[in-house]
């Protein structure tokens, strides 16, 4: 058997037609497979490349703690100068209130480590999350998960969850004294790029501070200067009472995060004592990656370079096939007429060297969410292509 039908048969698939793109490396923004041939890659490992495949200084922040250790204990027990060093930095680039950083093995695990952490903190049960959000596939993220579609087969799930409209002001009187926390992502992602209005959001954080209910706010997706600004909730000038990291936050490596003020997540020390404990998370490798890749994204001033190629993107993506364009920074959703047109442009581009896919909740739209370090050319060239497949509908 070759590569392709071992995929197949020993992998566990999520669909009955995987795409089975065979790849044999990825530098910068370019995937190869193993015939050689080159992709402009518009998907970004879904915003976890930010700094583009392989980076040297990345590469070798791995490189260096492999000669170092890997696993030595479960995470929280003993000192280990990776994970120590990555929290120092993330707090340094964020609110005060933001200073005690809990590490995971996934964003999905974020999640369920803050839905914890808020009933733990606050005493209360409800959790109040928005249709059309994604949080993760784990059972309690599904639960919290804003379309029934994807949660009906995996019921029962968590009770005391209520669901609400994205950027609406008439369910804000829900929060009350019953609600531990409501979790929103800043900009939501696989509802295809939708970004709330800024005095929305502000008084969903004025109503949470009234009646003592956590604000939650999901970048799992929008952190790392993905929106222009390193952390997307600066776009509107609220500080949430946890965040949740994930995707680029480990450079590559698998790494996710919920980030509190340290009154808050002292509550998981007691009462139950190991009030949340992982054996993997904050692994070693993945806090030295991550920690490289947020100083590259620093030194390199990525995120100051996302305007300007969101604004070359829109410029070039001009074509009467498309619907709509939704961006927030370095993060598109390219709309058509039905997911069926949707799915034969990302096929032919595919077959012309661009590798895209669409949103779980906007089937009609294609994503582009590159690595951030995606050149001038390789966007002039990735739109080329674009509207040549256009051109062939």
């Amino acid at each position: 058997m070759n590569q392709r039908e071992l995929f197949l048969q020993h992998v566990g698939q999520t669909s009955t037609a995987p795409l089975a793109l065979e790849i044999s490396r990825a530098k910068g923004c370019s995937l190869f497979d193993i015939n050689g041939k080159a992709y402009i890659d518009l998907i970004g490992g879904i915003s976890v490349a930010n700094t583009g495949h392989g980076h040297p200084e990345v590469i070798d922040a791995i490189k260096k703690q492999l000669d170092n250790y890997l696993h030595v204990m479960v995470y929280g027990e003993v000192v280990q100068s990776p994970q120590v060093q990555y929290a120092k930095l993330l707090a340094d680039h964020l609110p005060a209130s933001l200073s005690s950083v809990y590490f995971t093995n996934s964003g999905a695990e974020a999640v369920e480590g803050a839905m914890k952490l808020a009933k733990r903190y606050t005493g209360r049960t409800q959790i109040i999350a928005a249709k059309n959000s994604y949080h993760g596939s784990t059972q309690g993220a599904l639960s919290i998960l804003g379309d029934e579609y994807w949660r009906n087969a995996y019921r029962p799930l968590l009770p005391g969850i209520l669901h609400t409209d994205y950027n609406d002001t008439n369910w804000l009187h829900r929060i009350d004294a019953a609600t531990a926390c409501v979790i929103l992502e800043t900009i939501q992602a696989e509802g295809g790029v939708l970004a709330p209005d800024k005095a929305w959001l502000q008084a969903v954080r004025e109503r949470c501070t009234e009646t003592g209910t956590l604000l939650v706010l999901d970048e799992i997706q929008a952190g790392f200067g993905r929106t222009g600004k390193l952390w997307g909730f600066e776009h509107f000038d609220i500080v949430p009472d946890i965040l949740l990291l994930g995707k680029a936050l480990g450079g590559g490596m698998p790494l996710g995060a919920f980030i509190s003020d340290r009154k808050i997540m002292m509550s998981l020390t007691e009462n139950p004592v190991l009030g949340h404990i992982t054996t993997f998370g904050g692994h070693p490798v993945s806090c030295a990656a991550g920690y490289a890749a947020l100083q590259v994204l620093l030194k390199e001033q990525l995120a100051e370079t996302v305007h300007q190629k969101e604004e070359l993107f829109r410029s070039l993506l001009k074509h009467p096939r498309i619907n709509q364009i939704r961006s927030f920074g370095l993060w598109m959703a390219v709309t058509f007429d039905s997911f069926e047109t949707n799915k034969k442009i990302i096929d032919r581009l595919l077959e012309r060297g661009v590798f895209t896919d669409w949103f779980l909740f906007a089937a009609s739209s294609f994503r582009i969410c590159p690595p951030l370090t995606i050149t001038e050319e390789e966007i002039k060239k990735a739109c080329s292509l674009i509207n040549e497949v256009l051109e062939t509908l």
